[in-house]
């Protein structure tokens, strides 16, 4: 039977680009709902051709992983597209985001926008922090829509990888891949100057083949919470400080109170950023605060 990956699905039909590059229409098996089962674009998959156009898909094959919101399965990396200005730059959110992303077992690297319209104290202040997580293993990249060395920049963090954009609303995410492909003329929003943030103009999920790999143009991320980490995991999520937990006194520490933390050293003698260990106490408040799974 032949088999394929999904790459775009829509009111409940799913389009598989099989192994001899056609795009097919399928419909998933009734008894996927059955077992909890459902398809997701990125999921390799085996169908059966009911005719020359229609096919069922019949197996859902293992994912390596898997996000809920966007649904979408076997991710290599996450494009964290930020914008310098207009919205501001985060550290908080960007925190966020990448502690959402390492959970997932997806790499991320961090795209910032925005830099023609940015005041050199922007520009200043983003560099500064972007260095320290250059340092700790993350890619960074700087640049603008239209950019003319925007293809030659990406390409080579695209190839041969499957991409997800993921980032605030408002920074330029359609934009971007409207620059890198512009026969797709995905619409865009402008930014409500009211509230400082975009308009999700997307409205499905689908894989597009873009230089030399796939990239996946989503609704964004609707949730960014983290119901699905527990206390215990939120520290191997912060890169700097699960490299470092060996050296705390004790096994389990939490890097909050406990004597003889090696990260709160750290932090204390600057080689850990200060934002990042106070944000990384906030979201372990607020898995701590959570309420109780039943």
């Amino acid at each position: 039977m032949p088999e394929g990956q999904i790459r775009k699905a829509i009111s409940g039909f799913y389009y598989v680009k099989s192994e001899n590059e056609n795009l097919i229409q399928c419909k998933g098996r009734g008894v996927f709902r059955n077992r909890g089962i459902t398809p997701l674009v990125g999921d390799f998959v085996t169908i059966v051709q009911d005719g020359d156009n229609d096919a069922t898909i019949t197996e859902v094959h293992k994912r390596k992983n898997e996000l809920v919101r966007p649904p979408i399965a076997n991710i290599d990396q996450a494009l964290l597209v930020f914008s310098i200005v207009e919205p501001d730059f985060s550290l908080h959110l960007l925190d966020r985001f990448l502690a959402v992303i390492e959970s997932a077992g997806i790499q991320p690297v961090i795209c910032l926008t925005k830099k023609d319209v940015a005041k050199d104290k922007d520009l200043r202040q983003a560099e500064s922090a972007t260095a320290y997580y250059r340092s700790i293993g993350y890619d960074v990249i700087a640049t603008f829509i239209g950019d003319p060395d925007l293809y030659p920049l990406l390409q080579p963090h695209l190839a041969g990888k499957t991409t997800v954009l993921a980032g605030q609303s408002g920074v330029g995410k359609s934009t971007l891949l409207n620059t890198l492909i512009p026969e797709l003329s995905l619409k865009t929003g402008e930014i409500s100057e009211a509230l400082g943030r975009g308009k999700h103009t997307t409205r499905h999920v689908e894989l597009l083949e873009v230089a030399g790999g796939l990239v996946a143009d989503t609704p964004g991320f609707s949730s960014l919470d983290f119901d699905h980490i527990e206390k215990e995991e939120l520290r191997d999520y912060f890169v700097e400080m699960e490299n470092v937990a060996h050296e705390c006194k004790f096994r389990g520490c939490l890097h909050l109170k406990e004597p003889g933390c090696a990260v709160k050293e750290k932090v204390e003698t600057g080689e850990i950023l200060q934002s990042r260990h106070t944000h990384y106490l906030q979201f372990l408040q607020e898995i701590t605060d959570r309420k109780p799974r039943y």
